[in-house]
């Protein structure tokens, strides 16, 4: 090779990195100093890694050059696009896979978005079978599969999106397509991961004073109640048991979808309001027994999409309802000692895709409805739980809000495998402790699932709320007995409050029953699940 043509090429591999694209043309990084961008962490807007496959090389870049399964095609602007084809003769199994460097991932919340376009795969034996555009994510805690479930079938260029949480401490991260477990033929072409937002800001030095719980008591510790409660329900969990909280879950008619789900947003309010009025009938009550009281919008306006989204994050209609709300209900308690605190909103989900047209997402909207109930009520906990889902897992998605008097609260249902076995299609079997999905669970797992919440508590000094947790009762060999008792002492080892989910709501979650699936009476003995609850709750102060 010539000097001359060394040169050229130097100069113009330098141009494509400053410009943020390796020489073989696949965007890995935004036009940043390496330096700086390593040095402040992934910021909102970096652009992560970006591709159009318009390289000639991209085959090589995928290690893809002699799989016979992969090949460039006509893309959907009609440039190149990957083809990645899992036929009967390959085992329902063809994928390539990406390294991608870790500085700009950690800690960030990003959005990965793909056009994708697929030809006769078949439906996946799991959800999280089929298709795959999906991170793989590796660090000390495990290893994480992040991506957009339940893509299959045959259909033309869409958006296939998900959004991702990527640990601080991850060591290794992969982007992966192909098909698993599926035959059938895909296409990707215009695939971007960008950042949301970089990873929370975390104080070096907790704030001096006392945590604020906005509750004199050593432990609030109850359970949750359905919106049809009685007062005869109530003189048995606070007089006869003992607990000092109830979650009053303001549900309309089912979770996770209701009525609200029509987007009838009069109906929506006319039902809000009969809601809140049964509180107040039964406040005084709540007041005599010594039981202090969440309020609980478990249903938002415009309720949830096929999808379980919230159509709150859709249309901003749903959103100034919301808010709306939110200043009625603050102004309609203040001053009023028996209520706790107000839970905004519970187990929001933003969704995967873009927020609605003038729409704030969950960390701006509950900003805006924490500053409006303080506008109303000076006093009373304002009580937040992350998206989505409210799992502890989600809390690092959360920012402390910048108004006094927060209370963060997360659920418990972890692993999921184990505390939903015979509900929905989860199948029955996994015991606690055990063997669950393949790894083992015990309480020392559960505190490692517990952790961030227990990093964030100790990080911002404040006080956190167990809003639910639950194991259905017909686990094997009394497992939701031990499964409760582990994390009822994980939450007493750190001085959270709590509620059990849920008292006589559903039988499936209730202690008053057997462990027997298909007797649906109330058990004539107490279970060993309702002494549980009985002894703590026995412990609190009135």
């Amino acid at each position: 090779m010539s000097k001359t043509k060394l040169v050229a090429l130097l100069i113009i591999a330098a141009a494509a990195l400053l410009c943020g694209y390796g020489v073989n043309g696949e965007a890995v990084m935004p036009a940043t100093n390496p330096a700086s961008l390593s040095a402040a962490g992934p910021q909102a807007g970096d652009v992560v890694f970006q591709t159009g496959f318009e390289a000639a090389d991209v085959l090589r870049t995928w290690q893809a050059e002699r799989n016979p399964s992969v090949r460039l095609v006509d893309g959907i602007h009609g440039v190149q696009a990957l083809e990645i084809a899992a036929l009967p003769g390959v085992g329902g199994l063809a994928r390539v896979a990406l390294s991608l460097p870790v500085a700009g991932l950690r800690g960030a919340r990003l959005s990965c978005r793909a056009m994708i376009k697929a030809d006769g795969v078949t439906p996946p034996p799991k959800p999280w079978n089929g298709i795959k555009f999906m991170l793989h994510l590796t660090g000390p805690g495990g290893e994480l599969w992040l991506q957009q479930n339940n893509v299959a079938g045959t259909f033309d260029w869409k958006v296939v999106q998900f959004k991702a949480s990527v640990p601080e401490n991850i060591t290794a991260a992969e982007l992966i397509l192909g098909l698993e477990a599926v035959n059938g033929k895909a296409w990707f072409d215009d695939m971007k991961i960008s950042v949301l937002h970089g990873p929370r800001p975390r104080p070096s030095t907790v704030l001096a004073g006392p945590v604020y719980t906005g509750h004199s008591q050593p432990r609030l510790r109850g359970a949750m109640i359905s919106t049809n409660v009685k007062e005869a329900d109530l003189d048995t969990l606070g007089g006869e048991w003992g607990a000092n909280l109830v979650r009053w879950q303001l549900t309309w008619n089912g979770f996770p979808h209701s009525p609200a789900d029509n987007g009838d947003l009069a109906a929506y309010d006319t039902w809000l309001e009969g809601a809140l009025q049964h509180v107040d009938e039964l406040l005084p009550v709540c007041e005599k027994l010594g039981i202090k009281v969440v309020i609980d919008i478990h249903t938002a306006p415009g309720g949830r999409n096929a999808a379980n989204e919230c159509q709150l994050f859709h249309e901003k209609r749903f959103q100034d309802n919301f808010l709306k709300w939110w200043g009625k209900i603050a102004s309609r308690y203040n001053g009023n000692k028996t209520v706790w605190g107000y839970d905004l909103f519970n187990e929001p989900v933003e969704g995967e895709g873009d927020l609605g047209a003038g729409c704030m997402d969950w960390q701006e909207l509950a900003t805006a409805a924490a500053r409006i109930v303080r506008q109303h009520d000076a006093n009373h906990a304002i009580i937040v739980e992350p998206e989505p889902w409210g799992g502890p897992e989600a809390l690092d998605n959360l920012q402390p809000l910048p108004v006094p008097g927060v209370v963060y609260s997360v659920h418990m249902y972890v692993p999921h495998l184990f505390t939903h076995q015979g509900v929905y299609d989860i199948p029955l079997g996994p015991h606690y402790p055990g063997l669950i999905d393949g790894k083992p669970w015990d309480k020392d797992q559960l505190r490692r699932v517990l952790q961030p919440v227990i990093k964030w508590q100790h990080d911002y000094g404040v006080q956190i709320y167990i809003g639910e947790f639950s194991a259905i009762r017909w686990a094997p060999d009394d497992s939701a007995y031990r499964y409760l008792k582990d994390c009822i002492d994980i939450f007493e080892e750190n001085g959270w409050d709590w509620s059990y989910h849920a008292f006589r709501e559903w039988s499936g979650w209730s202690v008053e029953h057997t462990a027997d699936k298909n007797d649906t009476a109330p058990s004539k003995t107490e279970t060993v699940r309702e002494k549980l609850l009985r002894d703590w709750f026995q412990q609190n102060a009135r």
